[in-house]
């Protein structure tokens, strides 16, 4: 992603403010996808064209701005997430444990 926005000089508009806003849009065009269909539903519906093939392009594009945004902002997205899913294991147990 960054060769690809390199080699088209995209870097000038790649700061952490607008890829941030970029990335809200995209999370709103998929939101808007699945917004009035019925919640029980959705899951058979979206194995389906064209709503299949739309859903892959906005989670892509969701994808695509997050990855992004961390590269620019030079954070360890493996690293951040796997933080978090421990801190999120520390806060929410099993019913195990």
């Amino acid at each position: 992603m960054r060769e690809f926005t390199t080699a088209r000089d995209w870097e000038q508009f790649h700061d952490p403010k607008s890829l941030a806003l970029a990335l809200v849009g995209e999370v709103g065009e998929l939101a808007e996808l699945l917004q009035w269909l019925p919640a029980e539903n959705v899951v058979e519906m979206a194995g389906d064209d064209p709503l299949r093939s739309r859903l892959g392009e906005e989670v892509s594009d969701v994808l695509i701005y997050l990855i992004r945004l961390a590269d620019v902002l030079h954070l360890d997205l493996a690293a951040a997430v796997e933080s978090k899913m421990n801190a999120n294991d520390n806060r929410f147990p099993t019913a195990n444990r």
